[in-house]
């Protein structure tokens, strides 16, 4: 996606150091760092859920087409 080297990215840091100053800059990367935790975990717990849905929904079918089965056999 991106080609950044080491050299882009010290850049990258001195030119945030001088636009927010030496003393908001680590709240900024605080902040930065807990978003991207939090959307980690978003992405992650709806892989859960997903995941979660698809295995009640072939528990629901199995049960289904065994109570049919049985009734047919009847």
């Amino acid at each position: 996606m991106f080609n950044m080297g080491m050299p882009e990215l010290i850049l990258i840091l001195i030119i945030a150091l001088v636009i927010f100053g030496p003393k908001k800059l680590p709240e900024i990367g605080k902040a930065i760092g807990k978003g991207i935790s939090e959307f980690k975990g978003a992405v992650s717990g709806e892989k859960k859920e997903v995941k979660e849905e698809a295995v009640k929904t072939e528990t629901i079918d199995v049960e289904a087409g065994a109570k049919n089965n049985h009734k047919q056999n009847n």
